[in-house]
């Protein structure tokens, strides 16, 4: 998709946002809008015309880090300019929902002043860089944060239409935060430095990204040694940290070819972990980075929309041969993968001890919402903490919120708050709710088949209520919901996932990992809404009579495999097993 089409001298965005007697925009400037943050919505449960066109915003965060200023301001904007809530997304940033047509420039020249950006949220290019939230003060958690901005201050589009169309040319008042924080690296030398190997384009505006962008959009995770939380293995390439005994960098392990999306009944299309890529030493990073990229741009299926991520072109290669390719273009050999601890799943949340003589404090949001609902005030809370105490914020990959670098003296304070605004311990949080996460779905998206984020909560209780009849009630599960098979909240990574397949109907997958580093496989299709404790309660008896000593429930359905856990729930009595 080409940014600088011109018609009469306006691009069909800008066009389009200067027509003042249409509240929507054009096709073509749809398409364009996507590599500004943007999707044009409307409310799928409000019947007749006009519809309600509306725009929803996504901010680009690399590491997930949220300054207070930038919250301050995001917090005014959705109440002045949105639906009045923010929503925190799987990849580590905010949204905003409900902003209309001629509000959008005002809402994303605010964010571009303050130092932060829309762009690269959205559309055909590198997607905001994720990394673990926990902000500890040990070397190998602080390469992590410092390597995941460096990665997007690299692939960030160059193009001068955002500022062209939002600043009205003008350079933004503070240049982008992590940018400003990773300068000494040299980034904007090393992007346009040309091997002579195919990497640089002629094109002097995007010398990474060319006229025509990426085959599809391009996601990338770092993160360190043992800790998954960040679902390391659903990217396109995802980098782990290697240091040697004394704690300085070493360079990454590499891995590629990880994404979730799929599409029903078209079996070309599935969901893909990652494979191991090899290691490569911190002084060729940016290259070898530069190399994958470059292996996807020239070489992904632009053709086929569906099969245009990068995890097609490792799946038909093979690994050994992508590996090729990407030497092809970098001109050294990939060195093997090095020896790293195994990886564990956690959420950070609640209090911990950064290291450094400050406290972390996760604080679980239920599917993302922030939001004031009667007694429950998350969104005011937010905002008292920011402003008494000027707390900097992450937000995890799991659609919840961390506040770093907080003064121990400070911590009864803030317990006493949130417990004011109406907010739960994260002892009274369930464990299958700080475990779960669910897409927004309906009624804004436009893919969405069917409930997810509003349909969530109802099933962590059905769930709950089901295990707690079969005493299995210490048993915690990872599940994930989705409206539509697109996998935005990596439901095939489960143990247990509800992917919507219909208008009341679900697929349920089977046999993800707990520790989250491999794929689920599809049981049944079009379970309805009300057949959710009749499909569930045979495979949870299977498990409780079969299962081997701490076995988790993913792993015992990965185990056990689909042929027999369907041959054991035909036969199976409801309410005749127990734990």
């Amino acid at each position: 998709m080409c940014l600088s089409i011109i018609t009469n001298g306006l691009s069909p965005l800008q066009q389009s946002l200067s027509d003042t007697e249409e509240i929507s925009v054009t096709k073509d400037a749809m398409q364009i809008l996507k590599y500004h943050g943007s999707y044009m919505q409307t409310d799928r449960e409000k019947k007749g015309k006009p519809k309600d066109y509306q725009f929803m915003l996504r901010l680009k965060q690399p590491a997930g880090e949220l300054p207070p200023e930038l919250y301050r301001l995001l917090d005014d904007l959705s109440t002045k300019h949105g639906q009045g809530d923010l929503r925190a997304t799987t990849r580590q940033c905010f949204q905003m929902h409900g902003i209309l047509k001629g509000d959008l420039k005002t809402v994303i020249s605010s964010i571009m002043n303050i130092g932060s950006s829309t762009v690269g949220a959205c559309g055909d290019v590198s997607r905001n860089v994720m990394t673990t939230p926990a902000p500890f003060s040990s070397p190998e958690y602080k390469y992590a944060n410092e390597w995941s901005k460096i990665f997007a201050h690299l692939f960030r589009p160059m193009t001068p239409a955002f500022s062209e169309i939002w600043l009205d040319g003008e350079k933004a008042a503070s240049v982008e935060y992590w940018g400003k924080e990773v300068e000494k690296h040299n980034i904007d030398e090393a992007m346009t430095y040309d091997s002579g190997r195919g990497i640089i384009l002629p094109d002097t505006t995007e010398p990474l990204y060319g006229d025509r962008y990426l085959p599809r959009k391009f996601k990338i995770g770092v993160t360190v040694p043992g800790d998954n939380s960040i679902d390391i293995y659903t990217n396109d390439i995802g980098c782990v940290v290697v240091t040697d005994d004394k704690g300085e960098l070493e360079g990454f392990n590499v891995m590629v070819g990880g994404g979730m999306g799929r599409t029903h009944n078209k079996e070309t299309t599935f969901a893909r972990a990652a494979d191991h890529l090899g290691f490569v030493p911190k002084e060729d990073m940016m290259e070898l980075m530069k190399s994958i990229l470059a292996s996807q741009r020239d070489h992904g299926n632009r053709d086929v929309r569906a099969n245009a991520r990068m995890k097609y072109l490792v799946h038909t290669l093979g690994v050994d041969n992508f590996r090729q390719l990407v030497e092809s273009y970098f001109g050294k050999e990939i060195q093997p993968w090095r020896e790293i601890k195994e990886f564990k799943y956690s959420d950070w949340m609640g209090w911990w001890d950064q290291g450094d003589g400050k406290l972390f404090y996760g604080l679980h949001v239920d599917n993302g919402r922030v939001k004031d609902e009667g007694d429950f005030r998350l969104k005011t809370c937010l905002r008292v903490l920011v402003d008494k105490f000027n707390l900097a914020m992450i937000i995890s990959p799991t659609q919840s919120i961390v506040f770093r670098d907080i003064n121990p003296e400070d911590k009864v304070e803030i317990d006493q708050i949130m417990k004011d605004h109406g907010l739960k311990t994260l002892e009274e949080v369930d464990p299958l709710a700080r475990l779960a996460m669910a897409c927004p779905a309906l009624p804004l998206c436009g893919l969405a088949q069917t409930e997810a984020e509003r349909r969530m909560p109802s099933y962590i209780e059905r769930v709950r209520a089901t295990l707690n009849s079969m005493n299995l009630g210490d048993e915690e599960i990872l599940m994930r919901m989705t409206g539509c098979p697109n996998g935005c909240a990596r439901p095939y990574m489960a143990e247990l996932a509800f992917v919507g397949d219909g208008g009341n109907s679900y697929q349920i997958w089977l046999g993800g990992s707990p520790v989250l580093t491999r794929t689920a496989y599809p049981f049944i299709s079009k379970m309805q809404d009300e057949d959710l404790e009749k499909t569930l309660e045979p495979i949870l008896a299977m498990f409780v009579q079969q299962r081997q000593a701490f076995e988790a429930f993913g792993d015992f359905c990965h185990r056990a495999g689909a042929e027999a856990i369907e041959a054991y729930s035909s036969t199976y009595t409801l309410g005749s097993v127990k734990a």
